[in-house]
């Protein structure tokens, strides 16, 4: 998609961008309904296509009767497992070394997996027509026992190790020994509920052949991964597809690389001759997308009497797709975040019949560090500590499993910069003691509680075109997504600052794969990545205009290159002298130049950008180091003493998170997160029976609305870390949302001495 601001004539540049507050560049198309999501691109001719999703959870497909589906009038075709297995190849999941987010093949037999599955693909004239004639479409079954999650006759438990073998347990010493010895000990189940993706862009696609050639429109996370996975599936050249992803309506997840529903979209246009458009329901999204597992903790932390932990044991477990080897393991976060000498780890997958699960915004954190922080928040309790002054007694500068030290370890300065703004000094330590100040004899109880955020930092292998033209326009293009999170803008302001030209110069091309290579938008390595990349460019450029000036026939023939710089509209010196870009550029080309600049992180090598050419995902993290981002969570809860009413007035987050680059889009991620993080403690659960999402739609699957949000404040806390990556740059779209669903269950403890360990707390939860 293309992001023009404005002309660069009626603008000055703008110097030193980055790290002030700038608004996006493209709200305006965005809220004025300019923007063209990938279900509003207009195709000549277009059918539509609705799904038929099974109504059983395990079996097989005894037979079709589609009699009255194809009288009703403009349907067109009825697809089936009859018209279309085998037609499509197997891939593995992204996760696995492949590209889909998941392998099973819908209509490649007549077997059903799973409640949900796709039966059949209904083609028709109009979406009104296909919709009428998909509700037609009969179907007989012949079920089969199933296990739909834990504890159910057939539910197989495998540890971790054995489905995925490069996963290992962290852990060290002997933590069982320990915990027999600990002077204090503390054990207990925490609960997480399965969770579903609600975006309100829903999961589309639409295909059109020109020859041998297709072209896809749909809203992915990485269209490098369905290019290949799909011209893999069709048996075609990778050259052959073409993936355009415009602006994406939400993701944080879903809508993860290559889509089950997408080839069978392909052969549909294929076999009618002409673009096919399929636009499925938000209950079908349940089931044809990826959602967040239901998981189970049992933490048991030993300490001495002085709060120091001398064992730690967190035994997980989350459910999974029998025909999926994925499961999104979290210990490598827990295990080291807290000083520690003994620490066992132990994570298992209970494969049941569902779909398969997937990335939700902060994957394994969300669930992880619920777990962990609220055992730590017990910990603290049954010692009679204040739960911050626990964190600090176990803060560590280096990992406990590997001995590595943390690039940077701010923790103990987000919460006491989160303390001081939050007011934690007035918390009476006793539960159930502090009132509404207003109503100091009314029936509100207040709670105040606090949690860990941590992310790890990611990056990945990125290339990039940067076109200069001697006009000084400038063209910054990359396979990469805008998923509302800002990217756009920020690589208009780094090229912007990098080569010297107004930001109303800059045009910004994402989401096509037609453009130089990027990974997948995911792991908060978005900004990490593509900065560092577009920085390493706009180097490049600067270096060739520099080598041509400073020859010797150039303008600037003998100065230093080194103190030279681009800026205002000039390769300027230190001292003011220079010559205007346009000059600089025509000494190599009067038309502009371009470089495509390739960037392989510091702990990556050569054979990263040939995954990321292959449509692999390549996420690089550490190396000689732990790099994190970090935060402190706090929330004040009211709750009332006769209803158990829950009320949440306050969140405040305090974040160290790197070198931030536009504090207004980066206080939007976080106060964003922290939301979600509100509707993960009291709201959300996707609810399963007899092996069916019940709940599949916006009026029950409970979210967080603006009546629910509460007052938010974010705080920035100094994190210069040089050891991240050149940039000095830390991933913050997922490190809002950790933490939050901990805080909150702690804070209602302290406001009624009830300790909840299962989310979401809901009002029948307390008494």
């Amino acid at each position: 998609m293309d992001h023009p601001i404005a002309d660069p004539a009626k603008t000055g540049a703008e110097e030193g961008l980055l790290g002030r507050p700038q608004v996006r560049v493209d709200g305006p198309a965005k809220v004025t309904g300019r923007a063209r999501f990938s279900s509003d691109v207009p195709l000549k001719g277009c059918a539509h296509a609705a799904l038929v999703t099974s109504t059983i959870v395990r079996g097989r497909i005894r037979g079709f009767d589609l009699s009255a589906a194809m009288a009703t009038p403009g349907c067109l075709r009825v697809f089936t497992h009859r018209e279309l297995a085998g037609r499509i190849a197997p891939v593995k999941h992204l996760m696995a070394g492949g590209y889909a987010n998941s392998a099973h093949l819908p209509l490649g037999s007549d077997e059903v997996a799973y409640a949900g599955q796709i039966v059949a693909l209904v083609v028709a004239e109009t979406q009104e027509a296909a919709t009428a004639a998909a509700a037609r479409v009969r179907v007989a079954y012949a079920e089969a026992p199933f296990a739909a999650t834990f504890d159910e006759a057939g539910a197989e438990t495998v540890r971790l190790a054995d489905l995925k073998p490069e996963h290992a347990d962290p852990g060290r010493g002997d933590a069982d020994a320990a915990l027999a010895r600990a002077e204090v000990r503390i054990a207990a189940r925490y609960e997480t509920p399965t969770q579903h993706h609600n975006p309100m862009e829903l999961f589309t696609t639409a295909c059109f052949w020109e020859g041998r050639r297709l072209t896809v429109h749909e809203p992915s996370r990485y269209v490098g991964a369905l290019q290949h996975g799909l011209a893999a599936q069709l048996g075609l050249a990778p050259e052959d597809v073409r993936v355009v992803s415009g602006p994406i309506g939400g993701h944080f997840g879903s809508k993860l690389a290559l889509s089950q529903h997408t080839a069978l979209v392909a052969l549909a246009a294929r076999d009618l001759g002409r673009p096919v458009s399929l636009v499925p329901t938000r209950r079908q999204g349940f089931t044809i997308a990826n959602h967040r597992p239901e998981t189970r903790h049992d933490i048991r932390l030993g300490a001495d009497r002085d709060g120091r932990l001398t064992a730690l044991v967190h035994e997980a477990t989350m459910t999974t797709s029998r025909f999926d080897a994925f499961a999104m393991e979290g210990t490598d976060v827990t295990a080291s975040l807290y000083a520690c000498p003994d620490i066992r780890t132990d994570e298992r997958a209970v494969r049941v019949d569902r779909n398969t699960p997937g990335p939700m915004r902060a994957p394994p954190e969300v669930p992880y560090l619920f777990a962990l922080e609220s055992a730590v928040d017990e910990m603290a309790w049954t010692l009679g500590l204040d739960p911050i002054e626990l964190r600090r007694r176990n803060d560590t500068p280096t990992d406990p499993v590997s001995g590595k030290p943390f690039s940077s370890r701010p923790l103990m300065a987000c919460f006491d910069a989160g303390a001081a703004a939050f007011g934690w000094a007035r918390r009476d330590p006793r539960p159930g003691a502090m009132r509404d100040d207003r109503l100091p004899d009314g029936p509100w109880r207040v709670g105040l509680g606090c949690a860990t955020s941590v992310r790890p930092v990611k990056i990945a292998a990125a290339t990039m075109r940067v076109a200069l033209a001697a006009d000084g326009r400038v063209a910054v293009e990359t396979a990469h997504h805008e998923i509302g999170n800002g990217i756009t803008t920020l690589l208009a302001m780094a090229a912007a600052d990098g080569l010297g030209v107004p930001m109303a110069a800059v045009t910004v091309r994402l989401g096509d794969t037609a453009l130089p290579p990027a990974g997948i938008s995911g792991g908060s390595s978005t900004t990490t990545s593509l900065l560092n990349t577009l920085a390493l460019a706009c180097e490049q450029i600067r270096a060739r205009l520099v080598a041509a000036c400073t020859a010797a026939d150039g303008p600037l023939a003998g100065a230093d290159p080194a103190r030279l710089r681009l800026v205002g509209g000039r390769l300027a010196q230190a001292d003011g002298g220079g010559v205007p870009l346009g000059e600089a550029v025509a000494r190599l080309d009067s038309a502009g130049i371009e470089t495509l600049a390739e960037f392989v992180p510091e702990d990556g090598s050569a054979k990263s950008l040939e995954a990321l050419r292959a449509g692999h995902i390549n996420l690089a993290s550490g190396g000689d180091h732990l790099s994190w981002a970090f935060g402190a969570q706090f929330a004040e809860v009211r709750v009332h003493a006769e209803t158990g009413e829950i009320r949440v007035p306050r969140l405040l987050g305090a974040f160290a998170a790197g070198r931030i680059l536009n504090p207004l889009t980066a206080r939007s991620q976080l106060a964003g997160g922290m939301i979600w993080g509100l509707g993960s403690a009291l709201l959300e659960e996707t609810v399963l029976d007899r092996g069916h999402y019940c709940n599949a739609d916006l009026a029950e699957y409970l979210v967080a609305t603006a009546a629910d949000t509460p007052e938010i404040e974010v705080l920035f806390v100094p994190d210069p870390d040089a050891k991240v990556n050149p940039l000095g740059l830390k991933g913050l779209g997922e490190l809002g949302i950790i933490g939050v669903n901990a805080a909150i269950a702690n804070a209602v403890y302290h406001a009624t001495g009830q300790r909840h360990r299962r989310l979401p707390i809901r009002i029948e939860s307390v008494a």
